[in-house]
């Protein structure tokens, strides 16, 4: 029996939106191309654009269409940031919060190390929610020199959900914009762009049952991006490359789906996952929930927990070998793992950072897969944290 509780990473396709790429790649044309052929992609494309908008509360003239999330991201930061300071030089500051993922914070230091900018890690609380007090703070001392505000609108580690209105209200008093990486809240939570008073959101297919390699930056209309690629010139002369039709259907299919059905999905997987939630504590010792323990503030698919005493990867092995696909959460960076960054920055030492597993759930999960990990993790645990002990005792203090 195969397990999967790793849906954060990314979640298997909806049916629909598997037979809508399988239909579509049968089709041959370039959305750029003037001829009949051509004319039908295109027709495809701006469809599913039309698809999007509306599932995600946006005009289709928001919809600027990316390979993923990690570039639409990349647009975010990057051409928002390059676009302020060409308007007004002094605004070098960059706020992002210091849980976001790493395609937001590592574009962010790279614009530190090239293009001058400040770069502000903004705390969170040890639930791993932003701190507003300290983002006022902020901007009341440097808001006319801050060029973007960026903050995640769910936590894709610990499912902490951020208060991105509250971000917007204080960013936008002093004419900053903001952008949001929603790519784990879409189809969990209710999502609304226009609602939300955004500037800008991330969005992507493969973790709401879409295809991989298809996302989108949604920017409000009126707001100024530098280009990040360069070429000819397609989403209005904001991101260049051919776009591919049948990704783009079988994501716009899947996004509608995914925003349909969350209501009810919230409520079946959020009732798993507290089923998971208490069994975990109940049964492994050393178990500890991070994220808000309060389930409204937190995405109803995530349970994160450390482990005293365990590494995460250790975990994660004996769990794969008993057929239970999980995530530690954590980076790996050379082939080395590290401590997450989420939670250190929520406080944890790196001993306990390290001792990390993440179960996230989605429209395939059932009552069976919480059985097997609740029969398999005490045994895992154990094994864990005698292979810890042991480590522990070799290395010489």
């Amino acid at each position: 029996m195969s397990v999967y509780l790793d849906h954060a990473a990314t979640t298997p396709m909806l049916p629909a939106a598997v037979e809508t790429l399988t239909a579509e790649l049968a089709r041959t044309g370039n959305p750029s191309s003037l001829h009949a052929s051509g004319r039908a992609a295109r027709r495809t494309v701006e469809e599913g654009r039309e698809r999007l908008a509306a599932a995600l509360g946006a005009r289709p003239s928001e919809v600027v269409l990316t390979s993923g999330g990690t570039e639409a991201d990349n647009l975010a930061v990057k051409g928002l940031f390059w676009a302020r300071r060409t308007a007004d030089p002094d605004r070098r500051r960059l706020l992002v919060s210091s849980v976001e993922h790493h395609a937001v914070l590592d574009p962010a230091f790279w614009m530190a190390e090239h293009a001058g900018a400040e770069v502000v890690l903004l705390p969170v609380d040890g639930d791993g929610v932003v701190d507003t007090a300290a983002l006022a703070a902020e901007l009341a001392e440097h808001g006319s020199r801050t060029a973007l505000v960026s903050v995640m609108w769910a936590n894709n580690e610990v499912g902490a959900l951020q208060p991105v209105d509250e971000v917007v209200a204080l960013a936008h008093r002093y004419g900053v914009p903001v952008h949001a990486d929603a790519v784990q809240g879409v189809g969990q939570v209710p999502v609304d762009f226009a609602g939300s008073g955004l500037d800008a959101m991330t969005v992507t297919g493969h973790k709401l049952g879409g295809p991989g390699g298809i996302g989108a930056l949604l920017a409000r209309r009126g707001l100024d991006l530098t280009p990040v690629l360069h070429g000819g010139g397609q989403e209005r002369g904001v991101r260049s490359g051919t776009l591919h039709a049948a990704l783009v259907a079988s994501f716009a299919v899947a996004a509608q789906e995914a925003v349909v059905t969350m209501p009810e999905l919230a409520v079946r997987v959020g009732a798993l996952r507290d089923r998971l939630v208490a069994g975990v504590l109940e049964r492994a010792e050393g178990a500890r929930l991070r994220g808000p323990a309060e389930a409204s503030r937190r995405l109803p698919a995530n349970a994160h927990f450390t482990f005293d005493g365990c590494e995460g990867d250790s975990l994660l092995y004996l769990l794969d070998s008993a057929g239970i696909e999980a995530s530690t959460g954590s980076a790996c960076q050379a082939g080395v793992p590290q401590p997450s960054h989420v939670l250190l920055a929520m406080g944890l030492g790196e001993d306990d950072a390290r001792g990390a597993l993440r179960f996230s759930l989605g429209h395939t999960s059932t009552q069976e897969d919480v059985d097997a990990v609740l029969e398999a993790l005490p045994a895992a645990v154990d094994r864990a944290r005698a292979a810890g002990r042991a480590l522990r005792a070799a290395v010489p203090a």
